[in-house]
């Protein structure tokens, strides 16, 4: 169904219409000009903000809309974590071009719903409007937190222990395979482009009037509805037909052809997903860490700075270190990495080392806590200590395997890179 057929209101009373509130703080969500909220005396808020453009934060050649929904939300909801804090209220605000339909945005919401029922998160509002660039989402997630359980990025004191949750790295790993497939097929593309011009042809006009994704909107690198049962599949199951084929957002339109060559093309893609389906699922479908802050509140420790890991761990260890005034010291060693990160940074011929420090996405915790916390810290399951906090004058080093220092450089993620 077009959007234009039923309007902006009447898009944003389709997607919310089924909207639970969880939370006793939303005392009004979405239909009114504004949400109304009341929280706890003593309580103090958070508020966290992401925008994420296609073509520049996502490809909608092989990221489903379902798991596009998803992630959106889990960005955000990292964000609170990495405060110390519970997500209450999230809003939602689309930009949207022509090619998008109601369909379309059923799966976005699917998955966004997905993630905020998981984490207890009420979505109470947002906005929605025209592109002519394509779909750019903007996320605005509001949390509480008790003054004295807060956690800020310039805690950090000498001597202080390092630790990082999950393993680093396979996020970064994930989307070079993605787009390792998507090269392939459109360079197969590109073939039948000079072996059947009319093929591409008929492909481009039947893809300007076929929407943003092929069938239900979710073919990418998953199968089916996107994720099935309770969301947490792994990427890359099904026929292998899916992956780095469907239609959503490709720059050229041929996707999507309903005939000859073309769909034969399509349907015949078989992306070379094999063994890396942990790595597709940290890229398309990442998981804020809560069970992190409810392990370590359970323990009653209480970090002295933290963050999440979304630009790549030597960014996010520069923001501690300079918001602390302090250095530190990094072993090689202890980072944390998974078997399928490993070999497939060896494939790439890439240093799995600089994938892990460098990549981003991982949506993993860092975070600083008194060297006399030691024991109860390393006993949490999925923290690694992984080096200290030095005196500023030390600087930021990492400590190779082989005992060779090197100075730690931030060369993590940067939007405004050209």
């Amino acid at each position: 169904m077009e959007i234009a057929e039923i309007g902006e209101f009447g898009l944003i009373r389709h997607l919310t219409e089924n909207i639970k509130i969880q939370n006793a703080e939303t005392r009004k969500g979405v239909g009114d000009d504004c949400a109304v909220l009341q929280f706890e005396t003593g309580r103090q808020v958070l508020v966290t903000t992401d925008l994420l453009m296609e073509g520049v934060h996502f490809d909608l050649q092989y990221t489903p809309l379902k798991h596009l929904g998803y992630k959106s939300a889990m960005v955000n909801l990292s964000d609170i974590y990495a405060m110390n804090g519970r997500p209450r209220q999230m809003t939602v605000s689309l930009a949207l071009s022509k090619r998008f339909k109601v369909e379309d945005m059923e799966q976005f919401y699917e998955g966004l719903q997905l993630a905020c029922e998981a984490h207890g998160c009420d979505i109470v509002g947002g906005d929605t409007t025209s592109s002519l660039t394509g779909l750019a989402i903007s996320i605005t997630c509001i949390g509480d937190a008790r003054p004295e359980d807060i956690v800020y990025r310039d805690g950090a004191k000498d001597t202080d222990l390092i630790c990082v949750t999950g393993d680093l790295g396979a996020a970064y790993m994930g989307l070079q395979l993605l787009e390792r497939e998507k090269a392939v097929f459109n360079s197969q593309l590109r073939d039948l482009a000079i072996k059947s011009p009319g093929a591409i042809a008929r492909g481009r006009a039947s893809g300007e009037n076929n929407g943003a994704t092929s069938g239900d909107g979710t073919s990418g690198a998953t199968s089916g509805d996107g994720t099935s049962g309770d969301g947490t599949s792994g990427a890359g199951s099904g026929d292998g037909a899916s992956g780095a084929t469907s239609g959503a957002g490709s720059g050229d339109g041929a996707s999507g052809a309903s005939s000859g060559a073309m769909e034969d093309l399509v349907a015949d893609f078989q992306p070379d997903f094999s063994g890396r389906e942990y790595l597709l699922e940290r890229q398309l479908k990442p998981e804020a860490r809560r069970d992190i802050i409810e392990a370590l509140a359970k323990a009653g420790i209480r970090p002295t700075a933290m963050m999440d890991i979304s630009d790549g761990l030597s960014s996010e260890l520069h923001h501690i270190c300079s918001q602390s005034h302090t250095g530190c010291r990094i072993y090689e060693e202890r980072i944390p990495l998974d078997y399928q990160t490993a070999v497939m940074a060896e494939e790439l011929n890439m240093n799995v080392t600089t994938c892990a420090f460098n990549g981003g996405e991982d949506y993993e915790l860092l975070f600083t806590v008194p060297l006399t916390e030691h024991d109860r810290v390393a006993a949490i399951p999925g923290v690694k200590v992984i080096g200290h906090i030095t005196k500023p004058e030390l600087g930021l080093l990492l400590v190779c395997r082989d005992g060779t220092e090197m100075e730690l450089r931030a060369q993590g993620w940067n939007h405004m890179r050209k």
